[in-house]
């Protein structure tokens, strides 16, 4: 499959946010309720959201373009974790995190996903970063050993919320 990738752009908020409502619940551990996923859609993942991330220096959000359409996402953030636990956990530096990985499940098993990876490797390398890190559900194992394909190691944990419920997740690192 041929794909694009390539730095978002605030006009792609509406088509990003879309994908991220239709990914982001296949990422939830099964007692995430309908409510606190939909919750946390609408405030963390909405277009008027993802204007912001896409106006914000330190974030970069790359959009994967498949036949014209956005088939996936990843949100990266520049720069030491916020949460001291994460910051001690996470000691390749300079960092950058992957706060968001996302494809279509249509996209699933194509190479989608690790060509976004590449992507995103490539990006950190230019940038002269040491390492890449990221916080997955611990009870996301397609995911972890997706992460794990690609180089990343289980380093910690850290808590996530999604709604009124608190998650547990691993801290992965890559050394570039």
């Amino acid at each position: 499959m041929t794909v694009e990738i390539d730095p978002a752009g605030i006009w792609d908020s509406e088509a990003i946010a879309d994908v991220a409502a239709a990914t982001f619940p296949l990422a939830c551990p099964p007692g995430a309720t309908q409510d606190d996923i939909a919750t946390f859609i609408d405030d963390v993942l909405s277009a008027e959201r993802f204007s912001e991330y896409l106006t914000d220096p330190d974030r970069t959000v790359l959009k994967v373009t498949h036949g014209g359409a956005i088939v996936g996402y990843a949100m990266l953030i520049d720069g030491d974790p916020a949460d001291p636990d994460v910051g001690r956990a996470v000691t390749l530096r300079p960092t950058t995190e992957i706060s968001k990985l996302y494809v279509l499940p249509g996209n699933h098993g194509t190479g989608v996903a690790s060509a976004l990876m590449d992507a995103i490797v490539e990006r950190a390398v230019a940038a002269g970063c040491a390492g890449l890190w990221l916080g997955v559900n611990q009870e996301n194992v397609r995911a972890q050993r997706f992460y794990a394909k690609h180089g990343f190691t289980q380093v910690g944990t850290k808590t996530f919320v999604v709604g009124t419920q608190l998650h547990h997740d691993f801290v992965m690192q890559r050394a570039l």
